[in-house]
């Protein structure tokens, strides 16, 4: 799981049919300090994230089932929208 921070959309008027019906979003991932990591991702989303939200994602092949019955061809899914995020900050982190 990694967090990332919603940044844009993809819309794809043709693709594989199992994606039908699921929105796909441009996530950034993020550290702990709410800095920008690693490239941008495109992630599946189905609970509803939107621009600006911070999110949970999950990538890799555990991405593909979150419909169990029927697994998609996807690679990063969002499985959270974060509320907060509490980081404790010592001398040894600043």
């Amino acid at each position: 799981m990694q967090m990332g921070r919603v940044i844009g959309s993809v819309w794809a008027t043709r693709k594989e049919e199992g994606l039908n019906g699921l929105k796909l979003l441009i996530v950034q991932p993020i550290d702990s300090n709410q800095q920008p990591i690693r490239s941008e991702i495109v992630a599946a989303d189905r609970i509803g994230a939107g621009i600006g939200d911070d999110v949970l994602i999950t990538s890799g092949g555990s991405s593909r089932y979150i419909m169990k019955e029927n697994p998609l061809p996807i690679d990063a899914v969002v499985i959270g929208i974060i509320d907060s995020t509490e980081v404790m900050r010592g001398e040894d982190n600043e």
